[in-house]
């Protein structure tokens, strides 16, 4: 395995969406899936997170893969990990929803993330710096209007940067990788 590979180096910007933006991740048990899964991520030292914010049917991370892992691998392990988590769930709780998302390809029988989720590479502060307040300003963007202050949306990572909280132990800041 390559240990010097471009994700060891530079901050990722990766987003995922639900497939047809279908908000499956309302519920707060679905973003607190999410929330225990990025917490395992720097746990195993996988990545380390330096920020993320949870939508209705979206989630944007900025993340650094560790060596010597390879950023398909936790990408994918991630994004499995978690939907089969929500598959169990629904089959269990609501079975109507989940067969909304069954697949029609032959290696999986329900598919909640789009194909091709995004991931780009940065190695700028200032870069970083646009995509950390893009992420903390989603929840007011268009339609959304999910709290009534930045500070009030408690799915993302906006409270670590402004106020030093602590709840997601799991981030790092960014500037770290600039230091």
């Amino acid at each position: 395995m390559d240990e010097d590979l471009p994700e060891h180096h530079y901050i990722g910007f990766f987003t995922a969406t639900i497939l047809r933006w279908q908000n499956l991740l309302s519920p707060e048990k679905y973003k607190n899936l999410i929330i225990k899964s990025l917490d395992f991520l720097v746990e195993k030292k996988r990545a380390k997170i330096y920020g993320f914010v949870i939508m209705p049917n979206h989630i944007h991370i900025l993340w650094k893969i560790q060596p010597p892992h390879e950023l398909k691998d936790v990408q994918r392990d991630f994004l499995k990990f978690t939907a089969q988590k929500i598959s169990q769930d629904l089959k269990k709780y609501h079975p109507a929803v989940l067969s909304f998302f069954k697949a029609k390809a032959s290696d999986r029988k329900y598919q909640f993330w789009q194909k091709q989720s995004r991931n780009a590479l940065y190695d700028s502060r200032e870069v970083i710096e646009q995509k950390l307040d893009y992420i903390h300003n989603n929840p007011f963007q268009g339609k959304w209007m999910l709290a009534n202050s930045l500070d009030e949306y408690p799915y993302s990572s906006y409270r670590f940067y402004e106020y030093d909280d602590d709840t997601y132990n799991f981030l790092s800041h960014y500037m770290e990788v600039f230091e």
